[in-house]
């Protein structure tokens, strides 16, 4: 319960702080900056390179690729319809299609299923979500951003995945994986890594503005509708009723695509300036949200 207090305070300072007018108004910059090029990288090379793979976790990692996969073809069919801005779009398949599988995630795992399962959240994070938003995801941003005015351009866009900082933690983490850090290295990026959720939070909560509300409500509730109710729904049509699996791991899967939106996929998409307002006000009231639900997914999801 610690991380969800966390995150709670995190998001709480943000707020104070841009009312108090004590940080400059580019601090946001600042801060993604930090967590796009350290934190995030951080992570993923303390996690995945230490991470146990075998044949029994093939679904818990299909997950958020599936969510993903699901939550593009679902915005970009509802954009034609509402006629939604490329920049609207974009932002709305990051933080409606991928989930907060880590800081919201593991402490929601620990409290509904218990601490035996944190390692499998913690593989759904790093092999499912943070891969998807570091290939997948940076491919959407780059092409919906506004300096994209001229449509897809495959080259542009595979420079931006190579060029894009937790990408290339994740392919080295990958490579140096039967190369045991030392414990000095590991204590290093265990460090590092703890700056992400606290910072994200911080950002979050400064640029969150209720005012902003105004003409995106249509678009908000959809996302948030998508990302707490029919993506996970939509999952476990998959993997329950395709692919046939059941048990607490099923469920655990599950529960996890649940979560709030993603604080790295906000921050990936408030970069490449995909309606900024409208992703922060994804998270910031998308993971409150998320207390109300998650329960109710718990319940539900206790009889598969």
């Amino acid at each position: 319960m610690v991380n969800i207090a966390l995150l709670i305070l995190c998001f709480g300072f943000g707020i104070i702080l841009r009312q108090s007018g004590r940080l400059p108004d580019n601090a946001p910059a600042a801060l993604n900056g930090f967590i796009i090029h350290i934190s995030l990288p951080a992570v993923i090379l303390l996690y995945v390179h230490e991470l146990p793979i075998n044949a029994s976790l093939v679904y818990p990692v299909m997950a958020p690729w599936i969510l993903f996969c699901i939550g593009l073809l679902v915005f970009i069919g509802i954009a034609k319809v509402a006629q939604w801005s490329p920049q609207t779009t974009g932002g709305l398949i990051l933080a409606g299609s991928l989930a907060n599988t880590s800081f919201l995630g593991l402490p929601m795992i620990e409290t509904f299923y218990g601490a035996s399962f944190i390692g499998v959240g913690i593989l759904i994070d790093q092999l499912g979500t943070y891969m998807v938003l570091s290939t997948l995801g940076i491919v959407v941003a780059a092409t919906y951003s506004s300096s994209q005015p001229g449509g897809f351009c495959a080259s542009s866009v595979i420079r931006k995945i190579i060029k894009f900082a937790p990408f290339q933690a994740l392919v080295l983490a990958l490579l140096l994986r039967p190369i045991a850090f030392p414990e000095d290295v590991t204590q290093l990026l265990g460090r590092l890594s703890s700056t992400l959720a606290p910072l994200a939070l911080v950002s979050v909560g400064y640029q969150l503005r209720l005012g902003d509300l105004s003409g995106r409500l249509s678009a908000l509730t959809c996302g948030l509708l998508f990302k707490l109710v029919i993506g996970p729904i939509l999952v476990t049509f998959v993997l329950v009723k395709l692919l046939h699996t059941t048990g607490q791991m099923t469920q655990v899967t599950i529960f996890e695509a649940a979560m709030a939106p993603q604080i790295g996929a906000a921050i990936v998409a408030i970069e490449h300036k995909l309606d900024p307002p409208l992703v922060t006000l994804m998270v910031g009231i998308g993971i409150p949200l998320s207390f109300l639900t998650l329960p109710m997914w718990w319940y539900v999801l206790h009889g598969l």
